[in-house]
């Protein structure tokens, strides 16, 4: 859904808990575990990064009980729309967009 080559997710919560990396094998024991396995529940905050292609999307996972029939989740808000090596700039590589209360999910892109 968000065009990632090698991503890196971990829970935004300080403490680093690496859901998946782009590191081979690193944490392969993690693809059969719930999300709830990790703490993760309605209101918690995950961080993708995607080296390769320089850009970093903070989610924030929402429960709801009105997806459709056979639908597990929902992408809401922000997306990128083409994805892929940045030229090489001088300027800051990273911009963060968000939302102010926290409730809509965000993206970061760089």
């Amino acid at each position: 859904k968000f065009a990632m080559v090698a991503p890196d997710v971990q829970i935004d919560d300080g403490k680093g808990t690496i859901l998946i990396s782009s590191e081979e094998g690193e944490t392969e024991a993690n693809n059969h575990r719930k999300l709830s396995d990790f703490g993760i529940r309605n209101g918690t905050r995950l961080q993708a990064d995607d080296f390769l292609q320089d850009y970093t999307l903070l989610i924030n996972v929402l429960h709801s009980e009105d997806l459709e029939k056979d639908v597990e989740f929902e992408v809401v808000g922000d997306t990128p729309e083409k994805v892929g090596p940045k030229p090489s700039e001088s300027t800051s590589k990273n911009i963060t967009n968000g939302s102010d209360d926290g409730a809509q999910p965000s993206t970061s892109t760089g």
